[in-house]
Order: structure tokens, then sequence, then C-alpha cells
């Protein structure tokens, strides 16, 4: 990412279109070739020198030219830039950026899907207890957890390859878009050769929809990745210690406190996922500009669009290496699930109930109260059950200890990944 987005490299996209469109005016005769043999191999743009003669001309494509034509011969400085405008350029070039770097980002994905895949295969049994609102709830697995996030991010590695799709257009129409000093067959000719399509309309810009849409595929992404690493930070607490980040033997946790593993990398990805959702209302805000163009979008495209793609791919790679990582504490998970006192069942319990002839609110109020009174008094609700004549007068002690069965409970998960598309073969 650093050398998609290095200076350098935009100035060498920037000299690549302008190449094509050479040898697109040389194939219908306006162009000698020489002129574009000479251009491919003399033509150099020196960003030092090209900020020198910006500070003069205050216009960097008219820098980025007259840098680029400097050892040119008069024959080749008088086709190079033919009939373009800086946009068309400009433009263009940062659609091959950012489709140069949304495969680096679909790559990333898909990668960590893969190893979503295979913790979701190796946690697959591995119990816990789920929790809503922060409370426990009923049993899952950890595998269930990691293929909940392979399924999203399938959705992201779709939301990124669509963004890619909508970002891979170009545009060489002149600077209201209407081919005034030009020609449909330069821009498609030129466009085919850069690997990119032409806008089916555009002005003098491409039109900002596209790249809020690229914006918005980052910013889902991205808070997916939060909400992974929110879920492993929420796990590893003091108080829960059921999964825990990377930490090195030589790493500190902390200036003051020898003893802390703080989950300093889930906290990065986070920070940084909400600076990538903040680039996306400056994205959304380029959309309306002023008549064919204006230069509203300019500045901040500068800024955002370099930083949500760097940041994306930064946090794939960190949250791979947290989860490749990634330690698992299988007792605490079983001594958590025991801390419930089996209150976990209490819905089997209520609809066993309610099987028996019981109203819902006359189930509901009797499994309340024996689950409110396993908890006070520190005892399984099984046991709390067992002496309640009420429930003894209904269900037969199987039926009760069925509802206590974690395996019966969990009996569909086999269901659940076959459907996720992640194969198991064990």
């Amino acid at each position: 990412m650093d050398r998609i987005w290095s200076e350098e490299y935009k100035l060498q996209k920037w000299l690549q279109v302008e190449t094509a469109i050479l040898r697109a005016w040389s194939i219908v005769g306006k162009v000698p070739a020489e002129v574009v043999s000479e251009v491919e191999e003399k033509a150099r743009v020196d960003p030092k020198r090209m900020r020198e003669i910006e500070e003069l001309v205050g216009h960097d494509v008219i820098a980025f030219v007259k840098t680029a034509t400097e050892n040119l011969s008069p024959a080749a400085k008088r086709f190079f830039h033919y009939g373009a405008t800086s946009y068309d350029i400009v433009d263009t070039a940062l659609s091959l950026l950012l489709k140069e770097s949304a495969d680096v980002i679909i790559g990333e994905i898909r990668s960590l899907m893969e190893l979503l895949r295979e913790k979701a295969i190796a946690y697959k049994h591995t119990y816990m207890i789920g929790r809503t609102h922060g409370m426990f709830a009923e049993p899952i697995t950890l595998g269930f957890k990691f293929a909940l996030w392979f399924s999203e991010m399938k959705r992201n590695l779709k939301r990124m390859e669509e963004a890619k799709e909508i970002i891979s257009y170009g545009k060489i129409s002149g600077a209201v878009g209407v081919f005034g000093n030009s020609s449909p067959e330069i821009e498609e000719t030129a466009l085919r050769e850069l690997g990119l399509k032409p806008a089916p309309v555009s002005t003098q810009v491409l039109q900002r929809d596209r790249h809020a849409q690229y914006m918005f595929a980052l910013s889902v992404t991205a808070s997916s990745l939060e909400k992974f690493a929110t879920e492993i930070r929420n796990l590893q607490r003091s108080n829960i210690e059921e999964l825990q980040e990377p930490f090195g033997r030589k790493q500190r946790g902390s200036s003051a406190m020898p003893h802390k593993r703080n989950p300093i990398i889930c906290e990065r990805i986070c920070s940084l996922a909400r600076v990538i959702r903040g680039y996306l209302i400056p994205a959304m805000e380029n959309i309306p500009l002023w008549g064919e163009r204006d230069l509203t979008n300019s500045a901040g495209e500068r800024i955002i669009l370099p930083d949500a793609t760097i940041f994306s791919h930064y946090i794939l790679v960190k949250f791979k290496d947290v989860l490749g990582g990634l330690v698992v504490f299988e007792e605490k998970m079983s001594e958590n699930i025991e801390k419930t006192l089996g209150t976990w069942a209490s819905e089997c319990l209520m609809l066993r109930l309610i099987d028996k002839g019981l109203t819902r609110d006359e189930a509901y109020e009797l499994v309340q109260a024996l689950s409110f009174k396993s908890m006070e008094e520190g005892k399984h609700l099984r046991d709390i059950v067992a002496e309640d004549k009420r429930v003894a007068d209904l269900l037969p002690s199987e039926e009760i200890e069925s509802c206590f069965d974690i395996k019966k409970h969990l009996r569909w998960i086999d269901y659940i990944y076959r459907r996720a598309g992640i194969e198991d073969e064990g």
C-alpha cells in the first residue's frame, strides 16, 4: 500500500495514462508512431522537479506535463497531453490506484476468511456461554462465533468486489465530458489498454458516487473488524477471561502495573476503524460538485482515499495476527457455563411446561421464580426444579434432564455450518 500511494507511483500512473492516450491517437493516424516510442523511452517525472515547477504555475498537472516533456523533442512535446484535460489523467490514474488497492484488500479478506473457516472448524464443539445485553444467555460454541464472522466477511468480500468493479472506470472525454476535442474511439482505445472501462457518461470528472461506494465498502469492512476486535476485547476482560489476543513474553502492558496484558492490538483496530468510517462523510459530500466539476473533492480525496485503503489493509493484517495467535481458555469457558447454574435452560423448561398445558404466562412466571431462586441460593436450577412439586407433577425427570443437555441444545450446529458454506471434513 505504501508503494501504491507513493507520489512516485502516482506519477507513473499519470504517465501511463498519457502514453495510452498518445498510443490511441497514433492508431488513428494523428500522432506519429515515433512520438509514442520517444515518450515511452524518454519521458520521466522527477517529483522534486515537478514541485519546483508547481510552485511557479500553481497547477499540478501542468507541472507534471512540463516535467515529463523536458527531455522530449519539440515534435513529441507537441502531442503530449493532446486533446486531454487534467482530470482525464488524474481521475483515470486514480481509478487504477483504487483498483490495485482493492486487489490487495480483497486478497487480505480472502486470507482472513480462510483463517476464520479454520478456526470455526477447530472450535466447532468448544462450548461457551452466549451473552445478550452482556448477560448470560444460552450456550453456543466458539466455532459458531467464528462461523458468524466468516459469514460476515463473505458479505464484505462481495461489497469490496463490487467496489472494485464500480471504480474500474476511466474517462478521457475532455473538459466537460462531451469529447469536444477528442473522440469516444480515443477514450475506448486508451482505456482498454489500461484495463478500465469507459464511463457511459462523464463530465470533466468521474462522478463521485463511485468513490463513495468504494469508501462505503471499506467502512463496513472496518466496522466488522471493529466488531470482532471488540468481542475479543470483551472476552479478554479480567472477569471473563475466555480469550486473549497474543502477548509476547517480553511485551509490557503497562508502565506502572507489571501484571497487565492489555488488548492493545484489538484496541488499535477499533481506533482506526473509526477513522475509516469518518472518511465516509467527506466521500459522500464529494458527490454534489458544481456543474461539470469543481475542486471541492480534490484536497479531501488526497487524504481520505490513501488513508482509508492503507488503514483498511493494516487492520486486516493486524486482525489476522490476532486471530492466528489467539489464546483460548476452554476451562474458563466451562467455568462460566457452570456459573449460570443451569439457568440457560430456562426457555426449554418453559416450553416443556407449555407443552403440558400451562399458558405461556403461567410457565414463564413459574420458571422465572425458580431461576431467581437458583441464583439467589447459589444452587443449580436442575436441583431447584427437582424440588418443586408443581414442575414434578407435570414433567418427568428425564424431560427435565433433557433440558440441560448442551449437545441437544446445539444439535443444529452442523446445519448452520453447511448453510454458512463452511466445509468440515471431520
